[in-house]
């Protein structure tokens, strides 16, 4: 295993990228509440048909909508997938015994979810969607867990950076299996291929960005054409990248510290530009409750995360296969299973992918914005709780 090296790492224990990481994805996550608010009030007003069309004006024979979604959005997958690469070198996966707790949990965490919607919508249209409240939005999450001040253990950022990852992963494979209509094999080839040709070349020690980036760009094209959503092709170009020991001459680090900004600064908060500008139609509220597809989407991001979550690590620490990270008690990780649930970005990138219909998509954010903001105030409130009780008294380790 790959040791940490000295460039990267601080007294704290905790990796400088880490760092650089949590504090961009939490100022990225004001920038993306500013943002969503944004779009709403503007498809709101008398401006709402000139916004809409805005994002369905062509460009190169695609429109901007699908620009943002399916080629600026396989940049944000790059940056997932360098970051999922880290974590199991250097990073909290890297090692069994830290990665068993987040992993399974995160596992609890999207099976659950998925097991609510689909019981919910079984034999209908709308059961595609059962992977909507599968993932979680690491900017959100981790914008709202700041929020909840000092007295949060920095263990536990780390935790539910992991478990966001780990989700991410997770929604990429259920993208790529179940959400992909149809396959030309030729194209799929080629790109895979070039995916190969990559890996080889990497591990030959070449390690100038540019012989990566290029033949990428060639990657995604392929991936598109071959029907397989072409944001997988992100990921796959982060593996092939060359990570060396984690050092800051390494091609994955450089690459991934310079997408950092762009991705969160400017790649999101285009993409809830683009995605959340919803008309709310009189008594959009009602269908929040009679909607079985909203009602799955809710349950599974309010209830099932925190509920999968929390199940599956009291099953780990229960057969001893895990432990809870020091000054992390049940209550801060109720609080992250609560911010946890906050979906956004990814569920509503899977919703895009789930339905055609105009109506089942507008419902359906709907229900992510609804279920993400009851999370988020939810697991604010609980981890402000905890951290009140904690400078009263001595924490709780004990297992229920």
């Amino acid at each position: 295993m790959f040791k940490r090296t000295k460039e990267i790492l601080l007294p704290s224990g905790v990796t400088q990228l880490f760092t650089e990481f949590f504090n961009s994805e939490k100022s990225s996550g004001v920038i993306l509440i500013a943002c969503t608010i944004i779009s709403l009030i503007i498809a709101n007003t008398g401006l709402g048909d000139g916004y809409e069309a805005m994002w369905h004006s062509q460009l190169g024979g695609l429109s901007l909508h699908y620009w943002i979604n399916d080629a600026l959005m396989a940049v944000f997958f790059l940056l997932v997938g360098l970051e999922i690469e880290r974590e199991l070198y250097i990073g909290e996966l890297s090692e069994v015994k830290n990665a068993i707790l987040p992993l399974v949990a995160a596992v609890g965490g999207m099976l659950v979810p998925a097991a609510i919607h689909f019981a919910l919508n079984r034999g209908t249209d709308m059961s595609d969607g059962f992977g909507i409240p599968m993932a979680t939005d690491i900017a959100f999450a981790l914008g709202i867990l700041s929020l909840a001040g000092k007295k949060v253990p920095i263990v536990l950022r780390v935790f539910l950076t992991a478990l966001a990852i780990i989700d991410d992963l997770g929604a990429i494979l259920v993208i790529a299996v179940f959400y992909t209509e149809s396959v030309s094999v030729i194209n799929l080839l080629i790109s895979l291929g070039i995916f190969a040709a990559l890996f080889v070349m990497g591990r030959m020690g070449v390690t100038k960005l540019i012989f990566y980036i290029i033949p990428g760009i060639a990657m995604w094209y392929f991936m598109f054409q071959s029907g397989v959503h072409a944001t997988i092709s992100g990921v796959l170009l982060a593996f092939a990248i060359p990570f060396g020991e984690g050092g800051k001459k390494s091609p994955s680090y450089r690459l991934q510290h310079f997408l950092h900004k762009p991705v969160a600064f400017g790649i999101i908060p285009l993409f809830a530009l683009a995605n959340t500008g919803i008309r709310l139609q009189p008594g959009f509220y009602n269908d929040l409750v009679s909607n079985k597809n909203s009602l799955g989407i809710i349950g599974g991001l309010v209830i099932g995360k925190p509920l999968g979550i929390l199940l599956f690590a009291w099953l780990t620490i229960k057969t001893k296969l895990g432990r809870l990270p020091e000054k992390v008690t049940w209550a801060h990780l109720t609080g992250a299973g609560m911010l946890a649930g906050i979906g956004f970005t990814m569920s509503i990138f899977i919703t895009l992918l789930a339905f055609k219909d105009s109506s089942a998509v507008i419902n359906s954010k709907i229900a992510i914005l609804t279920a993400s903001l009851i999370a988020a105030i939810s697991g604010l409130v609980i981890l402000k709780s905890v951290g009140k009780a904690t400078a009263d008294g001595p924490a709780d380790h004990t297992l229920p």
